[in-house]
């Protein structure tokens, strides 16, 4: 298995310039360590205060995928991700929904499959990852925002067993990914999870597009259950709106029905979620259950 270790590949930008720190085979496993959101430089004896804000969402990365092209699908499959022994959250003015009036943090140990928040709240795992994706088709994407090529998405559904798919736009994919959260919930309102370096496994993998309808403009995530149909758009609500209209249209084409029913069906068993609030950009994901949508391709 293939190593990539943030210490020696870490990127705050997703950009189809970076030069490749790893090239993989389609069908490649790789173990990944990433550093937590904050660079690793917030604990018990540095702040918030003291923070370069330039070092914030750092991924790893990015890794050249070979025979990827511009069209094709990156497949993501995330076998494992293992979280160190402690993280931080942290909320502050401007960092989320909520008007906090100073900037505060807390250092919260992992033990037996819990976070410690406090002597008598301890929070049961959700080990996920935040920022995953590809070089974006056009200018630099900051990684600490999402767009059609992943990045910052917040999303709680990308965690062990899940299938993510990604359109490419650039030769050999690029691929990184960072900032896990060991817990986080849906819309991540107070600006950040319980932020924790870690190692994921991953396996990358090529869907090759010579057939247009193949072809998909967002990321995918599969879970066991369902499809998850991700957009991040400057609204939530216009997010919503494309999230659901993707959706939408692979019942149709997978069903061979007309928009019609397909929309009544979309109604009557799909869902309209939230991911994160507080990002650059905000997520939406419309799920699909696998009984209506057994497989995308």
């Amino acid at each position: 298995m293939k190593t990539l270790c943030a210490n020696d590949a870490t990127i705050f930008t997703f950009d189809k310039q970076h030069p490749a720190k790893l090239t993989v085979n389609p069908g490649d496993k790789i173990a990944i360590t990433t550093k937590d959101c904050f660079s690793n430089l917030v604990d018990e004896q540095n702040t918030l205060a003291t923070l370069d804000w330039n070092q914030i969402n750092p991924a790893t990365g990015p890794i050249y995928v070979k025979d990827a092209q511009k069209g094709d699908i990156l497949k993501v499959t995330i076998h494992s991700i293992e979280l160190a022994d402690q993280g931080v959250c942290a909320v502050g003015p401007g960092f989320g929904l909520v008007p906090i009036e100073k900037m505060t943090q807390k250092i919260i140990p992992i033990r037996e499959q819990q976070a410690i928040f406090s002597e008598s709240i301890h929070l049961p795992l959700n080990p996920m990852i935040g920022v995953i994706g590809v070089a974006p088709e056009g200018e630099a994407i900051s990684t600490g925002t999402p767009d059609a090529h992943g990045g910052n998405m917040d999303t709680k559904l990308i965690k062990e067993g899940a299938i993510l798919y990604f359109p490419i736009f650039t030769e050999g994919a690029l691929f990184a990914l960072g900032d896990l959260h060991a817990v986080m919930g849906d819309g991540e309102i107070g600006g950040s999870g319980l932020e924790i370096a870690g190692t994921v496994i991953v396996t990358l993998d090529l869907i090759k597009t010579a057939d247009s309808e193949l072809k998909i403009a967002h990321p995918i995530i599969e879970t066991d259950d369902h499809f998850a149909f991700i957009v991040s758009r400057e609204t939530i609500d216009q997010a919503i709106i494309d999230a659901t209209n993707i959706g939408v249209y692979h019942l149709q084409r997978a069903l061979n029905i007309s928009l019609e029913d397909a929309t009544m069906l979309g109604s009557l068993v799909c869902q309209a979620e939230i991911s994160q609030l507080v990002d650059p950009q905000l997520t939406a994901r419309f799920m699909v259950p696998k009984t209506l949508l057994p497989k995308l391709f």
